[in-house]
């Protein structure tokens, strides 16, 4: 959203012709994420939907396996933090960076050896994986109402 990616929200009196760009909440995503769309073409034009998909795939699974690891293996800071690392490098691949902040301070917390600080940390963390799944939903949505030209506002076209 930061960058070149922008909401499109339709003016309610003519949706197909007065339409107007308003960027996303910041933070939510960086640079990186501008680099994922500009691998979309013509070629591959759900590119960036099929990656975003796929990560929100595979964090829910590593979240699942952080929740799980924590009850197995209480007080194993080293095996939480490896599972955090791994979700922690599936948000950067696609610029997720309020999720990557959240794991940087879930790594913290397993390396000061804070239970309390790590449950609180995972808890922000599935906050923001669900904020950005609502997030994203809503921007492929509106791109797909706004059709080839939601892919001219997306690089900052229009």
């Amino acid at each position: 959203f930061n960058g070149a990616a922008h909401l499109v929200r339709a003016d309610d009196s003519d949706a197909a012709t007065n339409r107007r760009r308003r960027p996303a909440p910041p933070g939510y995503l960086d640079e990186q994420f501008s680099q994922v769309e500009d691998l979309q073409d013509e070629t591959s034009p759900n590119f960036t939907e099929e990656v975003v998909s796929l990560f929100f795939k595979d964090s829910t699974r590593l979240m699942t396996n952080i929740e799980q690891t924590m009850e197995k293996y209480p007080r194993d800071f080293s095996r939480w933090d490896a599972h955090v690392q791994q979700l922690k490098g599936s948000c950067s691949s696609i610029g997720a960076s309020r999720m990557k902040n959240e794991c940087t301070s879930f790594r913290n917390s397993c390396g000061a050896g804070n239970i309390e600080s790590c449950m609180r940390s995972l808890q922000k963390v599935k906050g923001e994986h669900a904020a950005l799944r609502q997030k994203l939903e809503s921007y492929f949505q509106l791109l797909r109402q706004a059709g080839p030209a939601g892919m001219a506002i997306r690089h900052g076209g229009m």
